[in-house]
């Protein structure tokens, strides 16, 4: 299999993490894909035993490689043309979320997708997490009965971020970037796909970063009836142990799991206990590249990389417009 790179501005390093797993493969090259330095992006790579070509034009790269798959993480406004160039060539993309910052652009990649036959998935690494993975098992076997209502969280520290950040233009917005682990959360934990959202946001004591949103809350409908919340923001003290708050809540019609601080914890009719967190099953990178072998089939279907996409982009325009949107 043979392998290619395009940026390191977000979650790269999830190649880095299980690509020794994936039999066979070759990193042939790797680009920026913009004006920053490969540097940290080959120095993984060499870390990592490989030693890949650095190429300035992306495109230039995808044509004289004919990777096999690509890895897309370059700036975040050029996730939907490098995806949907990639899938149009017949390259399989691993892709930083979310894949578009619109639905124009959405709409393009599917449409890549569709006529090319390759395939694609977004960098969801999150659900991948040993404890968010554990916990999302518990559920689909039952551990606290029918679902009712799921409620994710994700709060990170803002600390020194760089100038596209400020820009909507540039950035996307916090509910697309930062929201949509929470976001993913609860496609994957609820069982279904979106019905309606509603959500706020506010650019206010944002610390001076322009146009980049502190504090967000989505309420979602899903088809299914379940009721769901994420929490997404900005707020996180520099002092705290990590840096990141990443929680979620399920509640049933026989028990609530929540997942706290890397914990697993179960409250049923025998009462309220911390669960053992086994290893993870498998890791993002490596389950995506093998099941393009054939190997076996992806955890996250394909399918929910598009109604991600898609619930983010609509949560932020309902945070827009002050609106109820339906899907």
């Amino acid at each position: 299999m043979k392998f290619c790179m395009i940026g390191s501005r977000g979650h790269f390093y999830y190649v880095f993490q299980s690509i020794g797993k994936v039999p066979g493969i070759s990193l042939e090259a790797v680009s920026s894909g913009c004006e920053d330095d490969p540097a940290p992006l080959l120095k993984r790579a060499k870390d990592a035993g490989f030693d890949p070509a650095a190429c300035p034009d992306w495109q230039e790269m995808l044509d004289r490689f004919s990777p096999d798959l690509v890895a897309v993480d370059g700036p975040f406004d050029k996730h939907a043309e490098m995806a949907a160039r990639a899938l149009e060539r017949g390259i399989h993309v691993f892709c930083e979320k979310p894949v578009a910052l619109t639905l124009e652009d959405l709409d393009k990649v599917m449409n890549a997708r569709k006529r090319s036959g390759a395939r694609i998935i977004s960098m969801v690494g999150l659900r991948y997490q040993a404890d968010f993975q554990f916990a999302l098992r518990l559920v689909r076997e039952g551990a606290v009965g029918k679902v009712k209502m799921v409620r994710a969280q994700k709060s990170y520290k803002l600390g020194k971020r760089p100038e596209f950040y400020r820009h909507r233009e540039t950035y996307g917005g916090t509910i697309p970037w930062v929201g949509s682990h929470a976001i993913d959360w609860i496609l994957a934990f609820s069982g279904s796909s979106f019905r309606e959202v509603f959500a706020t946001q506010t650019k206010e004591d944002n610390f001076n970063y322009g146009e980049l949103e502190i504090a967000c809350q989505c309420l979602f409908t899903m088809k299914n009836g379940v009721q769901a919340m994420a929490s997404i923001d900005y707020l996180r003290p520099e002092a705290a142990p990590t840096h990141g708050d990443d929680r979620v809540r399920v509640a049933g019609t026989e028990g609530v799991l929540e997942v706290i601080g890397g914990s697993v914890i179960l409250i049923d009719r025998d009462g309220r206990r911390e669960l053992p967190v086994p290893p993870p099953e498998r890791e993002l990178f490596s389950d995506f590249a093998c099941s393009l072998t054939g190997e076996h089939d992806c955890l996250v279907p394909e399918s929910e990389t598009f109604e991600l996409t898609r619930a983010c982009l609509l949560a932020r325009e309902s945070a827009d417009t002050g609106k109820i949107i339906r899907f």
